[in-house]
C-alpha cells in the first residue's frame, strides 16, 4: 500500500502515523509518507474528520477496549491539516484547520471528538489535546509569517 501501518505486519492503520513527517522520523518528500497520508486520509477520513483508527473489523473486533462508533478525532484531525502542509498540500491544510478551528463553542473550546453527522462535539470537554494539536498547527501553517 506504499504506507507505514499500525504495527509491523499489519495491514491497519492508526492516524498518529500522520506525525512522521512533523517529529521527523522521514522527511514530508518520502514516497511512504505521502502514501501514508493518503491512505489516512481515505481510509480514516471523511470530509478532513479523522478518526484515530478503524474500530470496526470485518474478521472480528476490534480489541483496544473500547466500543466501537467513536467521533472523529479532533487531535488527528489537525495532525492530518499539518501532514497535508508539510507534503506540500498548503491550501488543503489552510482550508482544514479554518474548518476545524470553526468547530470550537462560543468561548473557543473543543471536546475530544467531533460527530459530523450529528453535529455535535463528543467526548471529554474540553479536552486539551485537541487545543495543543490547534496550536501546534496554527504554528505550523501561519508562525512563520510576517505579522501584518
Amino acid at each position: 500500500r506504499n504506507t507505514f501501518t499500525q504495527y509491523y505486519g499489519s495491514r491497519e492503520l492508526d492516524a498518529s502515523l500522520l506525525l512522521i513527517p512533523r517529529v521527523g522520523f522521514l522527511p514530508p518528500e518520502d514516497p511512504r509518507v505521502i502514501g501514508t497520508v493518503d491512505a489516512i486520509a481515505a481510509d480514516l477520513g471523511e470530509r478532513g474528520f479523522v478518526r484515530r483508527y478503524d474500530t470496526e473489523d470485518p474478521e472480528g473486533p476490534v480489541v483496544d477496549g473500547l466500543p466501537g462508533g467513536e467521533g472523529a478525532f479532533l487531535a488527528c484531525s489537525f495532525w492530518l491539516a499539518d501532514a497535508l502542509h508539510l507534503t506540500g498540500r498548503t491550501d488543503e491544510a489552510r482550508a482544514l484547520f479554518e474548518r476545524l478551528a470553526g468547530l470550537a463553542n462560543d468561548v473557543g473550546l473543543l471536546a475530544e471528538e467531533y460527530d459530523e453527522e450529528a453535529g455535535c462535539q463528543l467526548g471529554n470537554f474540553p479536552q486539551a489535546f485537541s487545543h495543543i494539536a490547534l496550536v501546534n498547527t496554527a504554528f505550523t501553517l501561519f508562525g512563520t509569517e510576517e505579522a501584518g
